[in-house]
């Protein structure tokens, strides 16, 4: 029986777990700090209210125990991974592995350099800091249906730094909410203003002119400010310092503007970039370990022109979905075909019933047609999650006679 231990329980774990299940002769485990899968390309409608808690957190035990075949989940932290004994290190006991993979994800990168940034804004990486900040979009919501006429004269500052994926999908539903609740509750939430602010010169940098262009329109047509080119030099708990010289006056603050991937300790250094992702080789190996892999946005995957993958859930899939087809080619002792990193397409959600997408860098679409295929997509997704969870929920609870 060999032993595989998944490292992470987002989408690329996940989907590592579900090409493992069904073959024979495997012990998987999987490893993850949090009880829950939180599915984080849903994050812009859990801030802005469209989506509940339901919507964009399953329980991972309910959900392994929906296999066929035995997966068992363990809720615990890693505190090392040692490749010399092939085991993993937890908060009170060691699991031995044949295969690992390390799927540890990313969380946001407060920069240092800009001061007072992570004490005065909220990520989405993480469940909790999406709830935090939903639940002060909400206030500020509900304090304009009580107070129409409050206190605060002038406009209310909502900023968002980073206009990359997550960045302008959360600005463009949040915009989206606040024009229907104009309508709904009263011109009082006009006085809410979103400002979308990054350092490089356009939106979702490294996308194509297509997606950039009618995404840039969208926004604009939404009333949001959109603020490229502008270095912020430091944010205090009201306002955001430009190096320019400009201030923003702000009620609250959010980040999605960096990543970096968590540290944990492993018996031995191992080649990391800038934001500590992991270097692997064509088979998305740690160099030297062919046992340990690593997929998803732990790792600097780059395609055929050398170009550095932006970290996407379609990335984490893909690259998951290869590990385990590389540890089925070891067991059967087959060669390996190189990793091929590409991406089929993109859709970016803007708010209501619209988004833009892309397919294959051929098929373009926009409008309710482009929210209906992205709506597809997603829906497969959590629907496929929510059968096996639901499965083994019922196998979780069922008394010990009838399952047998």
């Amino acid at each position: 029986m060999k032993k595989i231990i998944v490292i992470g329980g987002g989408y690329g774990g996940l989907r590592a777990v579900e090409h493992l299940a069904g073959i024979d002769g495997l012990q998987i485990t999987l490893i993850d700090k949090h009880p829950y899968h939180y599915l984080q390309t849903e994050a812009y409608g859990y801030i802005a209210g469209r989506f509940d808690l339901h919507d964009v957190a399953v329980d991972l035990k309910n959900w392994c125990y929906g296999f066929k075949k035995w997966v068992e989940f363990v809720h615990d932290e890693v505190t090392m991974v040692d490749f010399e004994a092939k085991s993993v290190h937890l908060a009170d006991k060691k699991l031995h592995y044949d295969y690992v993979i390390m799927a540890i994800g990313a969380e946001t990168n407060f920069f240092s350099f800009i001061e007072g940034l992570r004490e005065n804004s909220y990520g989405v990486k993480k469940l909790q800091r999406a709830f935090n900040f939903r639940t002060a979009f909400e206030k500020l919501l509900y304090s304009k249906v009580e107070h129409p006429s409050g206190e605060k004269k002038g406009p209310l500052n909502i900023a968002i730094g980073g206009a990359g994926l997550s960045g302008v999908e959360i600005a463009a539903e949040m915009a989206d909410v606040i024009k229907k609740h104009t309508k709904s509750i009263g011109e009082s939430t006009r006085e809410i203003r979103i400002h979308l602010i990054d350092a490089a010169p356009t939106i979702l940098p490294g996308m194509s002119d297509f997606i950039v262009t009618k995404t840039h329109a969208r926004l604009e047509e939404l009333g949001i400010n959109i603020m490229t080119d502008a270095f912020i030099q430091s944010v205090d708990s009201t306002t955001i310092r430009f190096k320019d010289g400009k201030r923003l006056e702000y009620f609250f603050m959010i980040f999605t503007g960096g990543i970096k991937v968590p540290s944990f300790e492993l018996s031995r250094e191992v080649e990391r970039n800038r934001i500590n992702q992991f270097i692997v080789d064509a088979n998305l190996r740690i160099p030297n370990e062919p046992a340990v892999f690593a997929v998803g946005d732990c790792v600097e995957i780059r395609d055929a022109k050398g170009h550095i993958l932006p970290p996407t859930a379609q990335t984490a899939e893909r690259s998951a979905e290869y590990a385990a087809y590389a540890i089925k080619q070891n067991l059967q002792h087959l060669p390996l075909k190189p990793f091929d990193a590409s991406i089929d397409g993109v859709f970016v959600a803007l708010g209501g019933n619209y988004a833009v997408g892309e397919l294959f860098r051929v098929i373009k679409v926009k409008g309710y047609s482009a929210y209906l295929l992205k709506k597809l997509i997603t829906y497969t997704y959590y629907l496929g999650l929510k059968l096996r969870v639901n499965t083994g929920f019922e196998k979780r609870t069922k008394p010990f006679d009838d399952q047998a």
